[in-house]
């Protein structure tokens, strides 16, 4: 099948105020030579480490269409296609705005401390059952990755789907400002990246620029049930935004959980989303997916999309790869079940991860055994947020923690002796210990910052035996 035109020479030209070489014709856009596809347009971001210039004859070779460039890389024929700018992040960020000027989609724009990434495949999902819905893929949710998704957005989608995310304040603001989004969600605030911002006011007030880029008479979703929604709500109408709904179990929200029913591998929902009464079920373990699941439904009300289409679609939600992916090992005679929530962490997800964890039926004589690794970015308040870990260990009955980093090194000596497994300064030096420890009958949850590099935990326990993935479902927040 034959992807349709995304960008022609002179449009993308007329776009980015650049002189186009050649009379091509792209399918896509990419910023990575690697995973170029025949047909896309191969923008030559510069960035701290690297060049994509040095990359343009290779994404040319893949079947690039054309390359945008601010100077011609010295390897490339006369005839090579280009689209010549004077800057190409510069000029991906005008390719993006030329996509938003020129569609008529409706968009939402969803950012939080946690479960954005989550939350913004959910209500792709949802959308799309309604009808054309274009998404930004992953995490792609910064300054690069935010006019790249809208660059991609094919000119007849129905609805826009992108995820803004931040670490420093001042962040979300042009992004949002780009994506000029009808509908906003904020899934919560919580203590992520407090190395850069003094207090939780501040991150709350980071979250609060995406109102910056609302459309005029635009809906802002905001969770009812977290300690910052005031604050949320009085920026929200500071801003001018035309409209605010809440969400969650709290008795005042407008899209508000009524009844949860919490299954090892989905949750089963009953909610009032203004007013319209839907029982649904969310293919995904955990509470704080029941909770994020009503700002999705609420979104796709607010939009104009088919509401029951969208409840029908929330059976189909899974997690991204690392995650909360289950895998089951065969061991023996036995099977051990690894949740793998290797991609990154934070409090919050760290908290919703392990009560997860705890609700999982161990089989008689298999252990919960958490395998975590230090949570950064947390600047000074670390210890003390890595030590309050404790208490939801212990009520989640986790028989073995097994911790990496030196933050995590206060966690384990909050922890009661009975389940202080190891405790190693790097995940390397780990690994051979927790893969040790482990048995047949136990359920075992890897997770750290992706800077502790716990994924090769995951892939050493996956070597032990047979394994097949059970469930992608997950926390999916962080």
């Amino acid at each position: 099948m034959i992807a349709p035109m995304l960008w022609q020479a002179a449009e993308a030209a007329a776009a980015t105020d650049g002189q186009g070489q050649g009379d091509w014709r792209a399918s896509g856009v990419s910023i990575d030579s690697r995973t170029v596809r025949p047909g896309d347009l191969f923008v030559a971001i510069q960035g701290p480490n690297f060049d994509g210039h040095g990359f343009v004859f290779d994404a040319l070779a893949r079947g690039a269409a054309a390359a945008m460039v601010s100077h011609r890389p010295d390897n490339l024929g006369p005839g090579a296609p280009l689209l010549l700018v004077g800057d190409t992040l510069a000029g991906l960020q005008a390719l993006g705005r030329a996509a938003r000027d020129r569609s008529a989609a409706r968009i939402a724009a969803v950012t939080g401390s946690v479960g954005k990434t989550g939350t913004k495949e959910a209500l792709y999902m949802a959308l799309a059952r309604s009808a054309s819905t274009h998404a930004s893929l992953g995490n792609l949710n910064n300054h690069w990755g935010a006019p790249l998704s809208l660059a991609r957005m094919p000119p007849q989608c129905r609805y826009g789907v992108y995820e803004l995310g931040m670490n420093h304040a001042g962040e979300i603001m042009p992004l949002s400002r780009l994506i000029r989004p009808h509908v906003v969600i904020i899934t919560n605030v919580e203590p992520v990246h407090l190395e850069f911002f003094s207090s939780l006011s501040q991150i709350a007030d980071a979250k609060a620029e995406i109102f910056a880029g609302l459309e005029p008479g635009g809906v802002a979703i905001l969770n009812r049930d977290n300690a910052h929604y005031g604050h949320l709500e009085a920026a929200a109408k500071t801003a001018g935004v035309g409209r605010i709904i809440s969400f969650g179990a709290h008795e005042d929200a407008q899209a508000r959980l009524i009844g949860l029913a919490q299954h090892p591998t989905c949750n089963c929902i009953s909610a009032d989303i203004e007013g319209q009464a839907v029982t649904y079920k969310v293919g995904a373990p955990g509470r704080h997916w029941a909770i994020n699941s009503l700002a999705v439904l609420a979104a796709v009300r607010a939009l104009g999309a088919d509401l029951g289409l969208a409840a029908l679609a929330m059976a189909e939600v899974t997690a991204p790869a690392g995650r909360g992916q289950r895998h089951r090992i065969i061991l023996g005679d036995g099977a051990l079940l690894m949740i793998d929530e290797s991609y990154n962490a934070s409090p919050a997800a760290m908290t919703a991860a392990i009560e997860m964890l705890g609700a999982v039926e161990v089989e008689p004589r298999g252990r919960r055994i958490a395998v975590l690794g230090d949570m950064l970015e947390l600047g000074s308040t670390a210890p003390d947020l890595h030590a309050a870990l404790a208490p939801a260990l212990v009520a989640a009955g986790v028989d073995l923690v097994f911790a990496c980093g030196p933050n995590m090194a206060r966690l384990f000596d909050a922890l009661p002796k009975s389940m202080r497994g190891d405790h190693e300064p790097t995940s390397a030096q780990l690994l051979p210990k927790a893969v040790a420890a482990v048995r047949p009958g136990d359920t075992v949850l890897v997770k750290g910052s992706l800077g502790l590099a716990m994924a090769p935990i995951v892939q050493a326990l996956r070597g032990l035996g047979e394994a097949e993935t059970t469930t992608n479902s997950s926390t999916a927040i962080g």
